[in-house]
């Protein structure tokens, strides 16, 4: 029997239906000769402490750190029903074909369960970029053998091993730490979201600390004989000017204007360029998160959903959770059946029909380029009328930047303008668009992007060099350097998607790829929620800031643990796993010394820790930790069962005492 095992049920049936394995069972569909099963997920985790030594339920800092030799994995008590089918299964499979989502995460899915049941069969791996029919099928052709992704799964494992390591030695050590100065909770510390929360509250303190300084800017109106234009002055003397060349005195900026107003002068250089931009890539995860943040307000697992609903669901879009914005040159003979259906999909798109040449070869077209996955495209099929608006819009995102593969690039020509005024330097530029190519899919961008360059300057009239010039009107434009902007859900995946750039140490940055991040593009959303739901970051309208709680875990906590950079090394470091250049073994090993080190740190640590709303106890003055009893909540002493001082969360009631007898914490 050849058993199919796939990640979630819609997967499953998808498989199923194209293979003809229509025939229903509890928890799997059987065809003849092949059955295809799944998951929820994740049917196994790590198990807890506990499982290995009962005495560690309790937390102690004296039990730690925490080393398994052998590790353990336990079934889900939600997964239990369907393990119990997937077992069976795997008892009668002669093949086993891994159909879970083709990556790292969903290789460890499928390999984990082959493992825990002791399956020693043959093991093949069916690699889907989409989950239309056309797609199941091309992919069903070229079934991979096992062992070419199997490294997947080594760096699967070392994730979730480097991941329970961390975060079971590091939250029980500074949580206990926490505790013993008066913090009631749990402080949860990970080897990806504590760097991530690291770039927010720096970013947070770059804002509150910033200073702003001001400078000024003169801006002289020019006549010439085929109208008027702008150009800003250049100051070339260092001492007014700083870091930015912005001028910094006020007297000089006003003397300038005054001793120029009415003068003549002339256009000492022009150049005119003739430019090209050539069409955006396709979109990765990361990219698509980025830009509809930054266009809808959508939060970063949101964005998340929607594409794995149009991935899924809809079966509408290519797999969703890639980080490559390019397309393999195979990929080419599919555009012209994908455009037609675009094409008629949506009547808003018809204009476009005479404009775009399947036949163009853009730079997105490049196999050197590919990952794991390609970015992110339509596939031919989408009904539009069963999009909800959100997944309209994200959708619309993807397959625009799909069709301007196949429009021509924008061409403009760019002028540039020196004027010479009483021995000073002003500048002017223009552009006169030649092409508008592919940005006729992006003209409300284009008209976003023109407003915010040109802040509505109007453009040159015809000029030449050597013509003279009277400066009609100078104006003196007082203004302020600004802060940082907080960081939106799409400016922090971006940020956690490049933390290389964030690196200031430089023996660390030397190690660091261009584009080494924190995190995958598959969990850099739920690492942001996480850090919402344990309030160590909050919303503030679009923005996402850091809550006290939050900056003082991150004072706390040594730095190789919140260092952006060191976990974009450890992440390189997987990569190498699952590439084959690194053994699944020296990897932990690494990550294990690590751990004893910062346990090591954490116990000789004096530094204070987050303080919650404290009081003070009536009887011996010790911290009072808040707790919940059964007449509501109230404060105990910490020294309990030493000392027993009680007092009530709120004012108690006319007639009763506000002291009472202290419950066991």
């Amino acid at each position: 029997m050849r058993l199919f095992l796939c990640e979630k049920p819609s997967q499953a049936r998808d498989i199923a239906r194209v293979i003809g394995a229509g025939k229903r069972s509890e928890g799997f569909l059987k065809g003849e000769g092949s059955v295809v099963t799944w998951g929820f997920g994740h049917l196994l985790e790590q198990a807890p402490p506990e499982q290995y030594e009962p005495a560690l339920k309790r937390w102690s800092l004296e039990t730690l750190p925490i080393l398994p030799s052998t590790w353990k994995m336990e079934i889900k008590k939600s997964s239990r029903k369907q393990f119990g089918v997937v077992k069976k299964l795997l008892g009668q499979a002669t093949e086993v074909v891994v159909a879970t989502d083709a990556d790292r995460e969903g290789e460890t899915i499928a390999r984990e369960l082959l493992d825990y049941c002791g399956y020693r069969g043959r093991v093949a791996r069916l690699w889907l970029s989409a989950l239309d029919d056309a797609s199941i099928r091309k992919a069903l052709t070229s079934i991979r053998p096992g062992e070419v992704t199997y490294p997947l799964y080594l760096a699967g494992l070392g994730r979730s091993r480097a991941d329970w390591l961390v975060g079971m030695n590091l939250t029980r050590a500074y949580t206990l730490l926490a505790q013993r100065q008066g913090y009631q909770g749990v402080l949860s510390v990970g080897r990806v979201q504590t760097p991530a929360l690291r770039l927010v509250v720096d970013r947070d303190r770059e804002i509150a600390n910033f200073v702003p300084q001001p400078f000024w800017e003169v801006v002289a109106h020019l006549q010439v004989a085929g109208g008027t234009f702008q150009a800003k002055w250049q100051p070339h003397d260092a001492s007014i000017q700083d870091v930015a060349g912005r001028c910094i005195s006020e007297a000089a900026a006003r003397s300038l204007a005054q001793r120029v107003t009415g003068q003549q002068g002339s256009v000492n250089h022009l150049e005119t360029s003739r430019k090209k931009e050539t069409a955006p890539l396709v979109m990765d995860l990361s990219s698509l998160q980025q830009e509809a943040s930054r266009r809808f307000g959508y939060g970063a697992q949101q964005v998340l959903d929607i594409a794995q609903s149009l991935y899924e669901v809809h079966k509408a879009t290519s797999y969703p959770r890639t980080d490559c914005r390019y397309l393999p040159e195979s990929q080419l003979e599919d555009a012209d059946r994908i455009v037609t259906m675009l094409l008629h999909s949506d009547e808003a798109l018809s204009p476009l029909r005479q404009l775009l040449d399947t036949n163009r070869k853009s730079r997105v077209w490049n196999d050197s380029k590919i990952t794991a996955h390609h970015g992110i495209i339509p596939t031919a099929t989408c009904d539009m009328t069963k999009l909800s608006d959100a997944e309209h819009n994200v959708y619309d995102l993807i397959r625009r930047h799909y069709l301007t593969q196949f429009l021509p690039a924008h061409a403009y020509d760019q002028t540039e303008v020196r004027v010479g005024l009483e021995g000073e330097v002003f500048v002017a530029s223009g552009r006169q668009v030649l092409v508008e190519g592919w940005r006729v899919l992006f003209t409300r961008m284009a008209a976003e992007e023109s407003s915010e360059k040109e802040q509505g300057v109007p453009p040159l009239p015809p000029v030449s060099e050597g013509e003279p010039c009277q400066a009609r009107h100078l104006e003196v434009l007082s203004k302020r350097t600004t802060p940082p902007k907080a960081f939106t859900e799409g400016t922090l995946i971006a940020a956690m998607k490049h933390a290389a750039r964030f690196v200031t140490d430089e023996r660390l940055k030397a190690r660091l790829k261009e584009t080494a991040g924190i995190g995958t593009e598959a969990t850099r959303a739920g690492i942001i929620e996480t850090l919402l739901k344990r309030g160590f970051m909050k919303r503030q309208k679009r923005a996402l800031v850091s809550t006290p709680t939050g900056q003082q875990l991150i004072d706390a906590l040594p730095s190789v643990i919140t260092n952006p950079g060191m976990t974009a090394l450890w992440e390189q470091a997987l990569d190498d796993v699952a590439a084959g250049r690194l053994a699944l073994e020296d990897f932990m090993t690494r990550q294990t010394s690590m751990v004893e080190k910062l346990v090591h740190h954490a116990r000789e640590s004096t530094v204070t820790m987050p303080q919650q709303e404290s009081k003070a106890c009536p009887e011996c003055q010790a911290p009072m930790r808040k707790r919940q009893g059964q007449y509501g909540a109230f404060w105990g002493c910490s020294r309990y069962p030493e000392c027993r001082g009680l007092l009530r969360d709120r004012a108690p009631r006319k007639g009763a005492g506000s002291r009472r007898k202290a419950p066991s914490p």
